[in-house]
Parts: C-alpha cells; structure tokens; sequence
C-alpha cells in the first residue's frame, strides 16, 4: 500500500504539483454551476454560461492533448460544458417559451 501511496505521491500529476490542484479546485465552478440548477432560468447570464460551456469544451480538448494525461482536468472540464450546456438550455428554453405565452395572450 504505502508503495502506492509512494507512486501516487511522486506521480507528474500526483498532489505535489499544481497539475493536480488546479483541476481539482476548478471542481468549484462545476459544482456552484450545478448549485444553480435551482436558480430561476430568468437569473441566468447567457454570457457567463456561454463562457462556462466555451472553456469547458476548449480545455477538454487541450487536456486530452497534453503529457501526461490528466484525466481529472478532462472530466472537470467535461463537467463544465456539461453543466453549462445545460443551464444555457433552461435559460432558452424559458426565454422561449415564455415569448411563445405572451404572444398568444
């Protein structure tokens, strides 16, 4: 075990380089991004999650490109466009449908 620990510990992307905690603390945006998800559609910025969606594509594919490897900044990065493609589809779809109401009144 501890030689695990070792390996993992002197790994190029192990916790002693910041190529472990960047993607690691970028979790943060991801996770207050799906904290939004109970936000109403109306208080969300098309270009704050446009840029959330941008980056997370971009860097996602940067990250499968570099080396090492770094499996972690792909999938926060992932998880990025992912939620923000997400809050972006809320957002048009109230934006939307709520014109589609309003037209018909």
């Amino acid at each position: 075990m501890a030689s695990k620990l070792r390996a993992l510990w002197n790994h190029p992307i192990g916790p002693k380089t910041v190529h472990f905690w960047a993607p690691t603390f970028k979790w943060g945006i991801s996770i207050a991004n799906i904290a939004d998800f109970s936000k109403p559609p109306d208080m969300i910025s098309y270009p704050q999650q446009i840029a959330v969606m941008a980056t997370g594509l971009i860097w996602a594919r940067y990250s499968t490109v570099i080396t090492p490897k770094n499996w972690n900044l792909v999938s926060v990065n992932l998880a990025m466009a992912g939620t923000g493609i997400y809050q972006l589809s809320r957002k048009l779809r109230e934006d939307y449908s709520s014109e589609e109401v309003v037209a018909k009144e």
